[in-house]
């Protein structure tokens, strides 16, 4: 089972973001995300290496802006992804949880 090892949970908000916005400005993206200024610009910095985001520097007033989108091989990834976690599920079928010991009042139960 491979999966893209780039696809990390914080880039993975990033592109979800980015899938629901059409050009998120770096505030914008950082707050839909939830990162901070220094994940964000790591993990997007990442991202555009691997061609999955493109940023774009635009002039509002006196500041320059950082707009950011995904790109083709981002969304394809990001669908490549959901495809593999559906095959995943079709082969779980139906089967119910596994029963696992849980601690209730620090004793060890098996709940299902």
């Amino acid at each position: 089972m491979q999966f893209d090892p780039l696809l990390t949970p914080p880039r993975l908000a990033i592109l979800g973001a980015l899938l629901v916005q059409e050009e998120p400005s770096f505030t914008e993206l950082k707050h839909a995300s939830g990162l901070r200024d220094g994940n964000l610009h790591v993990h997007v910095a990442k991202l555009v290496a691997a061609g999955y985001v493109q940023k774009r520097p635009v002039q509002r007033g006196a500041r320059t802006v950082t707009l950011l989108h995904i790109t083709g091989p981002g969304v394809e990834a990001v669908r490549h992804l959901a495809r593999r976690l559906e095959q995943l599920l079709a082969q779980r079928g139906n089967r119910p949880e596994p029963r696992r010991p849980r601690k209730v009042d620090g004793a060890e139960v098996w709940l299902r």
